[in-house]
């Protein structure tokens, strides 16, 4: 057999018929939750509620002239987009052209990966921009154990159902500069699994798993890389584990229907990305593995995270900016289940704003709608719209707090306005709306809240307001507004179970036979 990874390579151009792809819209006139169709699910998130805002502005103007040159003044002065994804988004499509088709190497189901990643990484090197590189399930099963992969910018990485991308439990695989697998204080000491760095177009898309196995027993070692974030924590240090998937500097990156699980530390990063789609994406970890976030967009632009399934150990999505703004992000029809809930922060010192989170369910989770930060990271954030959003079984459903670490110093006062919760229903817990201090007061709106009666606010600095529909329990030293309707969609058939797939349980794979090697580790 040649040495040459590529001339083994089985693959084939392929012309195949993708499912015709659909807007991401929102339709007033058709349920949010429970069983529906695709089409009810197809929204434009950039009309309806941005042409009633305007509307409103200019109701009580006294004449259609008046009213025109003024709401054409605020139009282009004024008023800004509505907190969303600008992008007009589409359900993603399966690649049409694929430029190799793999099945797994025998080596794979030996707890090889050398040979593996060497194929794989080939294959993503030798494929044009807009092609894909197809995993399959081949006579031996469709288990691919691999080291670090690079993806090349407009190439899609496509795991057929009953595939696992396996990713090998082994520090000097992933490892930088002699820290990988150990503790310091820092944690950077590790190559992400899947890295695009940058790149545009291209994604992972697919019915497959991504493995990270952070439950496994890392080479060389006699803990499991869950087993050393504790040990980290314990120390008050940093653990130097794998990220899943890393994205820097890219522009328009999707994520379409793949598994990923297991991952040693974050599962997917993007940092200064323009333009990414998750749909139809789960995410599945132990509630008590640590710091494996699930989707954490920082200092990035138009994201829209839809459709999707995540459970995890720590923050299930978490929108950040500690080295560059974010904004325009559309969380539309995501279920969340453990976790530490659906956060903006800690880091917002670079601001985070123009946020739409819609028809989302919180189950479970310890915290629910979470904003976080302090002194030593805080910025502003601003014009976030919560919608059709139902929670049970959290400790603090609304958790609005600039304290996050108590301890914090600095000068970095984190400053939340424009937060509007609209129609957001929850059970007990604790209603947390905490500012910094008189002068920097949090501005929140209630208009359709509903809690149950055992609920608790802890209300500090801040400057509430309640809409026409109301808020339950009200809010400390708020009275009702006049005409409070007091309706809001019940949330009794939103509820979704996370997806089982008992046909794809990832394996935990054996440990490299290599020669060992000593790890010192860093004292934290």
């Amino acid at each position: 057999m040649s040495d040459d990874p590529l001339i083994n390579l089985p693959g084939a151009q392929a012309d195949l018929f993708p499912a015709q792809p659909k807007s991401l819209m929102i339709n007033r006139a058709t349920p949010r939750y429970g069983t529906r169709s695709k089409a009810a699910c197809a929204t434009n998130l950039r009309t309806s509620m941005t042409t009633q805002r305007r509307y409103e502005l200019i109701s009580s103007f006294p004449s259609p002239l008046t009213s025109f040159v003024l709401f054409f003044f605020l139009l282009v002065n004024v008023i800004p987009a509505w907190a969303q994804d600008r992008r007009t988004v589409s359900e993603p499509a399966l690649p049409v052209h694929v430029c190799f088709t793999l099945s797994p190497m025998i080596a794979s189901f030996g707890g090889d990966d050398q040979a593996e990643t060497r194929r794989l990484q080939a294959a993503i090197d030798h494929c044009a921009v807009g092609e894909a590189v197809h995993l399959v399930a081949g006579d031996r099963g469709g288990r691919f154990l691999s080291g670090p992969l690079s993806i090349k910018s407009g190439i899609t990485l496509w795991l057929e159902h009953g595939v696992v991308l396996a990713a090998i439990a082994d520090p000097r695989a992933y490892d930088r500069d002699g820290r990988c697998g150990t503790i310091d204080d820092k944690g950077d000491g590790c190559r992400p699994f899947i890295l695009f760095a940058g790149t545009r177009g291209g994604g992972i898309v697919g019915d497959g798993v991504i493995d990270g196995q952070g439950g496994a027993t890392m080479a060389g070692h006699d803990e499991t890389w869950w087993q050393l974030a504790r040990r980290a924590q314990a120390k008050g240090g940093e653990q130097n584990n794998p990220r899943l998937i890393e994205v820097d500097y890219a522009k328009e990156i999707s994520f379409y229907k793949v598994k990923l699980r297991n991952s040693p530390n974050f599962h997917v990063v993007l940092n200064r990305v323009e333009g990414a789609t998750f749909w139809g994406v789960q995410i599945d970890t132990p509630a008590d593995s640590r710091n494996t976030d699930g989707i954490d967009p920082g200092a990035s632009q138009d994201i829209t995270i839809a459709h999707s399934f995540i459970r995890t150990g720590d923050d299930n999505i978490a929108l950040k900016a500690g080295n560059g703004p974010t904004s325009h992000v559309s969380i539309v029809d995501v279920h969340l289940y453990w976790g530490h809930g659906l956060s903006i922060g800690s880091e917002t010192v670079a601001g985070v704003s123009d946020i739409l989170v819609r028809d989302v369910t919180l189950d479970g989770t310890t915290s629910g709608l979470r904003i976080k930060s302090d002194i030593s990271r805080g910025g502003t954030v601003s014009n976030v719209r919560y919608e059709n959003v139902c929670l049970r079984g959290n400790r603090k459903p609304i958790d609005f707090d600039t304290h996050y670490d108590d301890k914090a110093r600095g000068r970095s006062i984190p400053i939340y306005r424009d937060i509007v919760l609209h129609d957001v229903v929850g059970e007990s817990g604790t209603l947390v709306i905490r500012g910094q201090d008189q002068a920097h007061a949090l501005g929140v709106k209630f208009d359709g809240v509903r809690f149950g009666k055992d609920v608790t606010w802890q209300v500090e600095y801040a400057n509430l307001a309640i809409g026409p529909g109301g808020a339950v329990p009200r809010p400390p030293g708020l009275a009702a507004p006049a005409g409070d309707r007091s309706v809001v969609s019940p949330c009794d058939r939103r509820w979704a179970p996370f997806p089982d797939s008992p046909n794809e349980q990832a394996e935990t794979a054996p440990a490299v036979k290599r020669k060992t090697l000593q790890h010192t580790e860093v004292p934290s």
